[in-house]
């Protein structure tokens, strides 16, 4: 008798915003989900029961995306979970989105602010990623969340650390695509623009002054909420973009027109 198995992907950031959102968005589509956090387990398992509410399966893990050194247990732990939920020794998705930002201006940059953005904006996808790649399943798929800060057309005083990781990662993903195109794995990225999470603090709760001014510089008139990122991701590991690799597209709603 033949068995289906289910398709699973890894979500890291997901306890809330982009990453909680792609993690759901995924698990709709019959997809099982693994998914990490770092100081929000609540909000991580949030998450998981709302997957699991609608009948999805998922399970979520500690990830420090800062320390490296972590990585191989986190792999083992990937693979323990891959067993006990779904019976199976490899995962078919990768979504790197957690992150966080910090914003200075150039001339007031801390070295260790800066440091930091680099372990965990690009240091951490890039190694995460290798050490996962065994475990991740020829024809699978890589997405990996930048900014528009990383364009030209968005340069935003106080985010030239932040843009510059982003659009290192950006970089990252042309490579990837090209390395591990003989296995079938897609490789791409999605470039948010303003978007209301609870990126820098939670800002925009912070500051909701900021949030008409960012809606008027956006082509569509509003700021992005996360299922608007989370739904694109979800395309992107999905079967309609089997033909897609190496591109970086703009999740924006014409931010800059």
């Amino acid at each position: 008798m033949w068995r289906t198995v289910m398709k699973v992907a890894v979500v890291t950031g997901a306890s809330s915003g982009i990453g909680r959102s792609a993690a759901v968005r995924i698990a709709e589509r019959g997809i099982g989900v693994i998914l990490t956090y770092g100081s929000n387990p609540q909000g991580a398992q949030d998450t998981v029961d709302t997957i699991r509410a609608a009948g999805g399966s998922a399970v979520a893990l500690h990830l420090d995306l800062g320390d490296s050194a972590g990585f191989g247990s986190f792999r083992d732990a990937v693979a323990l979970a891959l067993h006990d939920t779904w019976g199976r020794d490899t995962f078919d998705f990768l979504v790197n989105n957690a992150g966080f930002a910090h914003a200075a201006p150039i001339a007031d940059m801390a070295e260790e602010d800066f440091d930091r953005l680099a372990r965990v904006l690009l240091k951490g996808p890039y190694f995460l990623t290798q050490r996962l790649l065994p475990l991740l399943a020829d024809g699978g798929a890589v997405v990996n969340v930048s900014s528009n800060s990383a364009t030209t057309a968005a340069p935003e005083p106080g985010y030239s650390a932040y843009a510059a990781m982003k659009g290192a990662l950006n970089v990252l993903t042309g490579y990837m695509a090209k390395e591990f195109s003989p296995r079938g794995i897609r490789v791409n990225a999605v470039s948010p623009g303003a978007t209301r999470t609870r990126l820098s603090d939670d800002a925009f709760t912070r500051f909701p002054e900021v949030i008409p001014e960012l809606a008027a510089r956006t082509a569509f008139g509003r700021v992005g909420e996360p299922d608007d990122i989370g739904e694109m991701i979800a395309v992107l590991v999905g079967d309609e973009s089997r033909w897609v690799t190496a591109q970086n597209i703009e999740v924006s709603g014409g931010y800059g027109l």
